[in-house]
């Protein structure tokens, strides 16, 4: 295995890794199919009002919710 020295000074005291192009390649290409989520107006209107419900002190905890809803434990 060859062993190469990348100066100080290109590095900018960064750990640097070397892959061969092919493998970099693929690695761009299964980047490139990973989609971004976006959210509808409903989800972020439902994002907000739990997010002001958090705020509020409007919770309850795991315990509080499963009695609520009758479980069990």
């Amino acid at each position: 295995m060859a062993t190469i020295t990348i100066p100080k000074k290109i590095a900018h005291g960064e750990e640097l890794i070397a892959i061969p192009r092919k493998e970099y390649e693929a690695l761009l290409v299964r980047r490139k199919r990973v989609t971004e989520f976006t959210p509808t107006e409903g989800q972020k209107t439902a994002l907000r009002r739990a997010e002001d419900n958090l705020r509020k002190g409007k919770t309850l905890t795991y315990h509080e919710l499963a009695k609520k809803l009758g479980f069990r434990s």
